[in-house]
């Protein structure tokens, strides 16, 4: 999960309010402790998290909760608006129309990956992409981008020695999104800045966005803050978040410059890349899911079929093949249960969720030697049954075992996923609705 540490300390501030008796000045300052040791083991800078440790004490100790909602329901939206304004405040709008993206960054902060997985975040809301290599300094840097163009099937214009007359030339290309992938130093000096202001003059970006790794930390203000006085920028992504515990303090920081984070990568893969939305990224945190999130991701992988099934709770070993197929598309499964609500409070078995290639070809074999009463029950299948599904799909008797353990695991998973008891029962229940959080 994104920021898994800050995730589970979130979650025990959470738990803690939701289990105390007296809401006063004792319980406030145990609860902001908590809150404070989880921020800054994300590497969330100490003057930041003081000033939010303040307002979360002013607000709760200093007026009455609003009508309606009792005091640890007000300390509740409380602790939740005050980490959505500390992690971001508002979402980065991302417009889905013609335009030309100039991305800048220093060495190594994953710009030309990045620009890959807008390509294909762009694509799939049926935007034309093209990339553009204007990194003529770090030696295969325009390699790196056609490779990365032809994974995600977008034209690429990468040749020559001179960055602005690269750009020239991908500013010919016809399609709506044209994203240009520039150099990075490892510090933000003269040359650098010069160049970005000679091409930001002859691209005319409509967005500068500032690519900074999530293992930056709170050091991601200074670097926002001389991009923006320097070249300028219109929104910030933030790469590589699901590698490191600092992220929380890289997102804070940014937002104390008051730059919009627009974007976050949260793996490596082409599709492992959201639109910011701090609100939605809280939700996620303290568990309360993001069912949104998880039904674009299914859209997006033309599987939105199959992602209100899982929803619903349909879960038959009939269709669970091709549910399994269709949700490799979304990206990794253990990432998906913690977009649903109170699921990613359930202890689920590390890596349960997540299938590797070879082993769905095995299962394929194994679901197709099976009979339709026992893809339709599986109870039905006993030990001689395995015996002789095992023969007839060339696999082991403990693949079919292994198949059947899964395949109860992920029920199990749907099942609690239908419930979502979570946030209908008990005491964030109502703070749940107050949220939107639950229908």
């Amino acid at each position: 999960m994104v920021l898994e540490n800050l995730g589970s300390g979130l979650k025990d501030a959470l738990r803690r309010i939701a289990g105390l008796g007296v809401v006063d000045k004792e319980a406030v300052d145990a609860v902001v402790r908590d809150l404070q040791r989880s921020l800054l083991q994300a590497d969330a800078d100490v003057a930041l998290v003081a000033d939010l440790s303040s307002r979360i004490r002013k607000q709760v100790l200093g007026s009455p909760p609003p009508a309606g909602m009792t005091l640890k329901e007000h300390f509740l939206k409380v602790l939740y608006d005050e980490l959505v304004a500390f992690l971001g405040a508002e979402r980065g709008e991302v417009q889905l129309r013609k335009q030309r993206i100039l991305l800048v960054g220093l060495f190594g902060s994953g710009k030309t990956t990045l620009s890959g997985k807008l390509a294909k975040w762009f694509k799939t809301r049926g935007l034309s992409v093209g990339l553009v290599g204007c990194d003529v300094h770090r030696p295969a840097a325009q390699e790196q981008l056609r490779q990365v163009g032809k994974k995600v099937e977008a034209r690429v214009v990468a040749e020559g020695t001179d960055a602005v007359a690269v750009a020239k030339t991908g500013l010919a290309m016809k399609e709506d999104v044209l994203i240009f992938d520039s150099a990075g130093r490892d510090a933000l000096d003269a040359d650098l800045a010069k160049e970005l202001k000679t091409l930001g003059q002859e691209i005319k970006p409509d967005e500068v966005l500032l690519v900074l790794p999530a293992d930056i930390g709170q050091a991601a203000r200074k670097q926002a803050e001389e991009f923006n006085r320097l070249v300028g920028i219109t929104g910030v992504v933030i790469t590589k978040l699901d590698g490191t515990a600092k992220g929380g303090g890289a997102l804070a920081a940014t937002n104390a410059t008051g730059a919009k984070v627009k974007f976050i990568g949260v793996g490596e893969r082409p599709e492992d890349l959201e639109a910011y939305d701090p609100q939605r990224f809280v939700s996620r945190l303290i568990g309360y899911g993001d069912l949104q999130g998880l039904l674009e991701k299914a859209k997006e992988a033309g599987a939105d079929k199959v992602g209100k099934r899982l929803l619903e709770g349909s879960f038959t070993l009939d269709d669970f093949f091709d549910q399994l197929q269709s949700m490799q598309g979304m990206g990794s499964l253990s990432k998906m249960v913690d977009m649903i609500p109170g699921l990613s409070k359930a202890k689920i078995p590390k890596g349960m969720l997540d299938v590797q290639e070879g082993k769905m070809k095995k299962w394929k074999f194994t679901i197709q030697s099976m009979t339709p009463a026992e893809r339709a029950d599986p109870d039905l299948i006993k030990a001689s049954r395995i015996v002789r599904i095992a023969k007839g799909s060339g696999t082991s008797e403990a693949d079919v075992r292994e198949l059947l353990k899964y395949y109860k695991q992920a029920k199990q998973v749907v099942k609690l996923a239908k419930g979502g008891k979570g946030l209908k029962r008990g005491p964030l229940a109502n703070i749940a609705r107050q949220f939107g959080m639950t229908g």
